[in-house]
């Protein structure tokens, strides 16, 4: 009989030890790898499909097989699963896989999942130069909520933030007579960022009527009761500046100006190992992904300008 528990329903209460294993392997990922709440969470969720898959079939956590492994893919493939969700689930099988075997379970190894077809390589959306331009003067910089807001949308492209790092950066992590901020990102690693005049002009014009918002913590940017802005908070004003700039607001997000960031540095000749550490990739592979925008940006311009190009 299938098991009557839902997706939706917490990791706990799986039977066949399934409850127990992803309740230690969310603790794992939290204490033992530093990961986000998010980043656990889309692990799990993964976890579960398979938990929900084992159960119906009465297999216990530990007891899963190579075979076990190749028929829930395939399961997942017949469901329609996407190829980058199929990329996704298997690295969250492979970890969860490598905690078992680090815990002394037996069963089948991250070895045993098969490799899922590669996903079509999707080239990232960004924005030209003169619409980010257009987006960084929407503000209304004769209101402090105004300044704050140009300060942040400078900052963010000034320095490639993630949104959730941005949301969480301390005012004391930004050095404005260096030109650098410090960011903790994925994993908990520290990077250095440098940052510009222009970023540094509105950040100095910010802090000056940060006092004024009787911040409640220590986030650079607050709200007008002193709260720390929030992911959903940055990304609903960022929506409204795009209306206001007149770009497509669901085409705008704060990871698009963070693609426009790295883009731009390498149209003007940014080393891809700098981009890459101000980015915070681990991988170089992840950062490559710029050089293919890089490349098709300069193909349009070629095609759009050159006589001979038979455009």
């Amino acid at each position: 009989m299938p098991h009557p528990k839902t997706l939706e329903e917490p990791e706990h209460g799986w039977p066949l030890g399934w409850g127990a294993s992803l309740r230690e392997f969310r603790t794992h990922l939290a204490v033992e790898r530093g990961l986000s709440a998010n980043t656990s969470s889309g692990y799990i969720s993964d976890l579960n499909h398979l938990a929900a898959w084992a159960c119906d079939q009465d297999i216990p956590a530990e007891g899963l097989t190579r075979d076990h492994l190749t028929h829930f893919i395939v399961s997942q493939q017949a469901a329609g699963k996407a190829p980058r969700s199929l990329a996704r689930m298997s690295s969250s099988l492979r970890a969860f896989l490598t905690f078992l075997r680090m815990e002394g379970g037996g069963g089948a190894g991250p070895e045993a999942v098969v490799k899922p077809p590669r996903p079509p390589r999707i080239l990232p959306r960004t924005l030209s130069e003169t619409h980010v331009e257009a987006l960084l003067g929407a503000p209304d910089t004769a209101t402090p909520l105004g300044v704050r807001d140009r300060a942040w949308l400078e900052l963010i492209y000034a320095s490639g933030l993630r949104v959730s790092e941005l949301a969480g950066l301390p005012a004391l992590s930004v050095f404005l007579d260096e030109g650098f901020l410090k960011v903790t990102g994925k994993g908990r690693k520290e990077r250095l960022i440098p940052f510009g005049e222009s970023a540094e002009h509105w950040v100095r014009a910010w802090l000056a009527l940060r006092p004024g918002f009787k911040p409640k913590g220590g986030e650079l940017f607050v709200g007008q009761r002193g709260e720390g802005l929030t992911r959903q908070h940055l990304w609903r004003l960022l929506k409204g500046y795009a209306r206001a700039a007149g770009l497509r607001a669901e085409a705008i997000s704060p990871h698009v100006l963070r693609h426009a960031f790295a883009t731009h540095l390498l149209d003007h000749g940014a080393d891809l190992r700098a981009v890459q550490a101000m980015l915070g990739h681990a991988d170089i592979s992840t950062t490559q992904i710029y050089t293919h925008v890089h490349q098709a940006r300069l193909r349009a311009l070629y095609d759009q300008m050159h006589p001979r190009s038979g455009g």
